[in-house]
């Protein structure tokens, strides 16, 4: 027997909290979505929105306020000095939006200032990087575009999976295809066009009654919603790695999502009870234990990676702690009460067949 911390058959009353959670979830995602909007969205970092990123390692011990102090007198609007690894190794990012400068002339700028006004410390720059406006705007339309695709695969896979639809399913893909095609055509500008395909994907499944699919994707949509706007609400920079964090979370949240779908359909099959929401409360409770383990050990990874993996990956890693808490969560009181909602009351009694004659012999005889 597998190890479990709460009975498979314990009757905690989750669909009676779905209107408390609900609410909390709606507050939540308002709240982020009015930081986004306060500041004219994520704040971003040089990878979406172009500047130069400087690596310099420092012989001695040196602080991120004294670089600043040194930089001063150079042009480097936004500038943001970050220490990498240990203390003592002394090796740190110098971050700034600028975006037209010459490479070498802003090397020579940094070497300069630093040797001007550090005074009794040797420093080696060891890597300059410029991202050009262009190239961010780019890396944020693909960023965006990633998420997308992720989403709608994942429709049409539980629209199969789950509700043996695939027809409907290739059907959905098709019409978006033929939407976002429309759209690009009249010249509307690809940010706005993955928005507009997201909110076509949800009125399709809605429409063409994807109702697995649909909760899926008002999960994943609420967990993506709720960590960008606590990444506003703190004022972190979103970059590429942020990006790689949100696809991590769809993926972790979708699979304890579809462990607690599963369950729903077996219970359904197994006529568990004779209403929706008797089967919904009993598959999450089933699937609880389950749920508690995977999440509690991957929390306890990506907690050592915050607090001693270094400023480096610290970003990545409180997205992860927010995706995680956040998606474990939906999973619960989210997707199920979305596919609770689209539901009939009582589930449909199951057609009996008829029983089939005895067969009998040339003499009559059964």
């Amino acid at each position: 027997m597998g190890l479990t911390i709460i009975k498979p058959n314990s009757t905690i009353d989750f669909v009676g909290l779905r209107k408390i959670t609900l609410i909390l979830s709606l507050l939540l995602v308002i709240a982020g979505i009015g930081s986004l909007l306060m500041k004219g969205g994520p704040r971003y970092g040089i990878d979406f929105s172009g500047g130069v990123m400087v690596q310099v390692k420092f012989d001695g011990n040196v602080q991120p306020d004294t670089i600043k102090e040194c930089l001063k007198d150079v042009e480097l609007p936004g500038l943001m000095v970050q220490r990498i690894g240990l203390e003592d190794e002394g090796e740190f990012l110098i971050r700034a939006s600028i975006t037209e400068a010459n490479p070498e002339a802003m090397r020579g700028l940094v070497r300069d200032a630093l040797k001007a006004n550090l005074k009794g410390s040797n420093f080696e720059i060891r890597r300059l990087e410029m991202v050009g406006p262009k190239v961010g705007n780019d890396l944020r339309t693909a960023a965006l575009e990633a998420l997308y695709y992720a989403v709608l695969l994942i429709a049409i896979y539980i629209s199969g999976r789950f509700e043996q639809r695939w027809v409907v399913a290739a059907i959905m893909a098709a019409a978006l295809a033929c939407t976002l095609y429309a759209l690009g055509y009249v010249g509307v500008p690809r940010q706005y066009l993955v928005v507009a395909a997201m909110l076509v994907t949800l009125g399709l499944c809605w429409k063409l009654r994807l109702n697995y699919a649909l909760g899926a994707i008002v999960a994943l949509i609420h967990d993506v919603l709720i960590t960008v706007g606590v990444f506003s609400i703190l004022d972190k920079e979103f970059d590429l790695t942020i990006v790689a964090a949100l696809l991590t979370i769809v993926g972790y949240s979708l699979n304890d999502t579809i462990i607690v779908f599963d369950r729903i359909r077996e219970n359904i099959n197994g006529r568990v009870a004779p209403t929706y929401a008797g089967v919904v409360n009993a598959a999450v409770n089933q699937t609880l234990s389950r749920t508690l383990l995977t999440s509690g050990t991957t929390l306890l990874v990506v907690c050592s990676l915050y607090f001693l993996g270094g400023s480096v990956i610290h970003d990545f890693a409180l997205a992860m702690l927010i995706g995680i808490g956040v998606g474990t969560y939906s999973s619960i009181f989210v997707a199920s009460p979305v596919l609770l909602a689209l539901s009939p009351e009582e589930i449909p009694a199951q057609e009996k067949k008829p029983a089939k004659p005895a067969s009998r012999n040339e003499h009559g005889v059964v």
